[in-house]
C-alpha cells in the first residue's frame, strides 16, 4: 500500500509541475497574465504531492514496511527511532524526496509572498523557473531514483539499516535538513535573476527580494556546514572537523559565491554597478548547488558523505549544463542593457573594497572548484585516479583568507566616496589596536608560527572593526540599532572572525598521541593531562555492540567506545570529548584486546588522545554568525532623525549607521 500511495504522489507531483510550467508559460507567451493566478492551483497540488510522498516514506520506515525497496535496503527493526526517521535522507532516493519537499516549500512561500502581484510578468517568470526545476526533480523521482520501488521480503526479513556512520550521532537528524534549506533555497534568487533577464527589468528594484531570499539560504547553508563539521569532529574521532573532502567542498562552493553576492549587491543597490557580476553570481550559485548534487549523488566519489552510484548522475550533469547554457545565453542577450551607469570614484573606498572582496571570493571558489573536479576530469580522461590533498587547499587558500580578513576589517570603515588618511586613521585606530592586542596576547599565551599569529591578529582587527560599528549603532539607537542589514552584518563579521581564529589555532596547535594500556591502573601523561586506564565494558544494543573503554583524565571519567554493527559490516569508533573554553580533549579507541578497531592492538587497548585549543569557539562563532543572519533579515530601526545618515563625504568622521556594511 505504501509503495502504491508513494508512487501516486510522485505521479501527482510530476503532473502538477508540468501543468504549472504549461499554464505559466502560456500566460507569459500570450500576454494573458491573469492566467498566472491559475498556476497557484498547481502550487498547492505540488505541496500535497511533496508532503504526501515524504509522509508515506516515513510511515513505511517507521512501520518497517519492507515491501518498499528503499525501506528494505536502508531500514531495520534495530534502528533507533530518531535515526529511523533520519533514514529518509541517509541514502540517495530519500535525499531527493527531502530535496523536493524543501523545493516545493520554497515555491509555496514565493507564491504566498507575491499573491497580490500574480499578474506581474516578473512574478510569472519566477514561478515558471521554479516549476521547471520542480519538474526536473520529480522526473528524477519518477525515473532513475524510484524511491517507491517494490520488494518482496521473505519471512523474518530485516534490512541492514542506514550507514552505521550516519546513525551514531544525533546531529545526523538535523545537519542534512538544515543544509538542504540552504542548498535548495538558492533556487529562489536564481529564479528572480532569470525573471529579471527575461523581462528586461534590469534595474535595482528586483534586488531587494533577491537579497532577502539569498540571505535566508546563505544563513541556513552556513549553519548546515558548521553542523556537518561538528558531526565530523564528534563522530569520526580523527582530531579534525574539515578535511577538504570533495563533498564538503560541494557545499562550500555555493557558500563562497553566495557570500560574494551579498557583498557586491550593495554596490549595485547604491551605485548601479556590477549588474552582470551580480546576476552571474546568483546563477553560478544555483549552478554550483546542482554540481554539488551531482558530486554527492552520482557515485563519482568515494566518501563517507557521498551516495552510491545511480542513474541520476548523467541527468544531473545534463541539467547543470542546461542551467549554465541558459543563464550565459540570457546574460549575453541582455549585455547592452546590463552596462553599469556608475563607476568607481577611488580604489580606496568601500566600492573598491567590495570589488576586491569579490575578486578574492571568486579566486577562492576557483581554487576549491579546481581542486575538487580536477581528479574527476583526470579519471574521466585517462582512467587514472589521483587525489588533491590538504596541502594544495591550505597553501592556495591561506593567503586569500588572510586578505579577506583584512578587507573585512577595513571595508566597513571606508566611505563610499574617496577616503582620506585622516578619516581612515580615526576609524581604524580602535580595530588596529584590537588586532595588535590579540596578536600580542597570542604570543604571550604560547602561540608560535607566523600563520596562526597573523590569523589571530587579523581576526582581532576584523572583530574590533565590527564591534566598533555595533557600539556606534547601539549608542545612536539603543538595542534597536542591532537590527537591520548593517548591524546584523557586523554581528556576522564577529562570528566569522571567531571561526577564523579558532580554525587557525586548533589546526596549528593540535597535539596528538597514541597510548597502549595493558592492565587496569596503567597510567600515561600527555599535554599536561594525567590518564589512568580503568577497564573495559561491553554493552549490547539492538543495532550494535559497544565496547567501552573507561579512562580517567585528571580525575574525570571518559568512556570512548568501539561499536560493531553486525548487519552493516562495519566497526565504528565513538570518541569521548571534553570541551572547555580553552581547549578540547578527545579520546578515541583504536583497538581493544579482542582485535576490534583500526589497529591491531594484540592484548592491549590502544587509545588516541587529541588536544586542540579553541575548538568550542568554532561552534560559538557559528552561533554568533547565525544570530547575525537573523538580525540582518530584520528591518532596521532607522536613525534617531527618522532617516539614514550617509557618510559619503571624505570628511565625515563616522560611517553611517545602517549604511549597508558588509555581511
Amino acid at each position: 500500500m505504501n509503495a502504491t500511495l508513494g508512487t501516486g504522489f510522485v505521479a501527482l507531483g510530476l503532473v502538477a509541475a508540468v501543468a504549472g510550467v504549461a499554464t505559466t508559460g502560456r500566460a507569459l507567451a500570450s500576454g494573458h497574465l491573469r492566467l498566472i493566478a491559475r498556476s497557484t492551483t498547481w502550487v498547492w497540488l505540488l505541496a500535497v504531492a511533496a508532503v504526501g510522498q515524504v509522509v508515506v516514506m516515513e510511515r513505511a520506515l517507521i512501520t518497517r514496511d519492507f515491501t518498499v525497496a528503499f525501506v528494505a535496503e536502508h531500514g531495520s527493526h534495530r534502528t533507533p527511532a530518531l535515526f529511523n526517521v533520519a533514514t529518509l535522507w541517509s541514502a540517495l532516493e530519500g535525499s531527493i524526496l527531502l530535496w523536493v519537499l524543501v523545493l516545493v516549500g520554497y515555491l509555496v512561500l514565493v507564491a504566498r509572498r507575491f499573491r497580490d502581484r500574480l499578474e506581474d510578468p516578473m512574478v510569472g517568470w519566477t514561478l515558471l523557473v521554479m516549476f521547471a526545476v520542480c519538474t526536473f526533480f520529480f522526473l528524477l523521482l519518477a525515473g532513475p531514483a524510484q524511491p517507491f520501488g517494490r520488494f518482496e521480503p521473505w519471512a523474518g526479513y530485516d534490512g541492514p539499516g542506514p550507514n552505521p556512520l550516519l546513525q551514531n550521532h544525533v546531529l545526523m537528524a538535523f545537519h542534512p535538513p538544515v543544509l538542504y534549506l540552504g542548498y535548495v533555497g538558492f533556487t529562489v534568487p536564481f529564479a528572480l535573476a532569470v525573471a529579471a533577464l527575461a523581462t528586461g527589468r534590469l534595474g535595482e528594484g528586483w534586488l531587494l527580494e533577491a537579497r532577502r531570499w539569498t540571505l535566508v539560504a546563505w544563513g541556513c547553508l552556513t549553519v548546515g556546514i558548521l553542523l556537518g563539521a561538528w558531526w565530523s569532529y564528534d563522530v569520526l574521532g580523527w582530531g579534525g572537523y574539515w578535511a577538504w573532502d570533495p563533498v564538503e567542498n560541494a557545499s562550500f562552493l555555493p557558500w563562497l559565491t553566495g557570500t560574494a553576492y551579498l557583498h557586491s549587491v550593495m554596490v549595485q543597490e547604491r551605485q548601479g554597478m556590477l549588474r552582470v557580476w551580480n546576476l552571474s553570481l546568483l546563477c553560478a550559485t544555483f549552478a554550483l548547488t546542482i554540481l554539488g548534487t551531482f558530486i554527492t549523488r552520482s557515485g563519482v566519489l568515494e566518501s563517507v558523505h557521498a551516495f552510491t552510484e545511480s542513474g541520476v548522475g548523467p541527468l544531473l550533469l545534463g541539467f547543470f549544463a542546461l542551467v549554465v547554457a541558459v543563464t550565459v545565453g540570457l546574460i549575453g542577450w541582455r549585455g547592452d542593457a546590463l552596462r553599469s551607469p556608475g563607476s568607481i570614484e577611488s580604489p580606496v573606498s568601500r566600492t573598491g573594497a567590495f570589488l576586491g572582496n569579490n575578486l578574492l571570493f571568486g579566486a577562492f571558489a576557483f581554487v576549491v572548484l579546481l581542486g575538487t573536479v580536477f581528479p574527476l576530469l583526470v579519471e574521466a580522461a585517462r582512467g587514472d585516479r589521483i587525489a588533491v590533498g590538504n596541502p594544495y587547499f591550505e597553501r592556495m587558500t591561506m593567503p586569500i583568507g588572510f586578505a579577506l580578513l583584512f578587507l573585512m576589517a577595513v571595508a566597513p570603515a571606508l566611505p563610499w566616496g574617496r577616503a582620506t588618511t585622516e578619516v581612515l586613521s580615526v576609524r581604524l585606530r580602535v580595530p588596529a589596536l584590537a588586532g595588535a592586542v590579540a596578536m600580542a596576547g597570542s604570543v604571550v599565551l604560547g602561540g608560535r608560527g607566523w600563520a596562526p599569529t597573523l590569523a589571530v591578529g587579523l581576526g582581532g582587527f576584523a572583530a574590533g572593526g565590527a564591534v566598533r560599528h555595533l557600539f556606534l549603532a547601539v549608542r545612536a539607537r539603543g538595542l534597536r540599532g542591532l537590527a537591520g542589514r548593517s548591524s546584523g552584518g557586523m554581528v556576522v563579521h564577529v562570528g566569522v572572525a571567531v571561526v577564523a581564529v579558532a580554525m587557525a589555532c586548533s589546526s596549528a596547535y593540535v597535539r596528538q598521541a597514541e597510548f597502549r594500556f595493558d592492565e587496569v591502573g596503567d597510567r600515561a601523561a600527555f599535554a599536561g593531562h594525567q590518564l589512568v586506564f580503568d577497564g573495559l565494558s561491553v554493552v549490547d544494543l539492538p543495532e550494535k555492540s559497544e565496547t567501552r573503554v573507561a579512562v580517567l583524565v585528571d580525575g574525570g571519567r571518559h568512556e570512548p567506545a568501539i561499536s560493531v554493527f553486525p548487519f552493516g559490516g562495519q566497526t565504528i569508533g565513538t570518541p569521548s570529548t571534553r570541551s572547555t573554553w580553552r581547549d578540547d580533549l578527545q579520546l578515541a579507541v583504536l583497538a581493544v584486546p579482542d582485535g576490534s578497531g583500526d589497529d591491531a592492538g594484540g592484548d592491549a587497548t590502544v587509545v588516541r588522545v587529541t588536544v586542540q585549543p579553541l575548538v568550542s569557539w568554532l561552534w560559538i562563532g557559528g552561533a554568533v554568525t547565525a544570530l547575525g543572519t537573523l538580525l540582518a533579515a530584520l528591518p532596521g530601526a532607522g536613525s534617531p532623525t527618522g532617516r539614514t545618515r550617509r557618510a559619503d563625504s571624505p570628511g565625515d568622521p563616522e560611517p553611517a549607521v545602517g549604511d549597508g556594511a558588509t555581511t
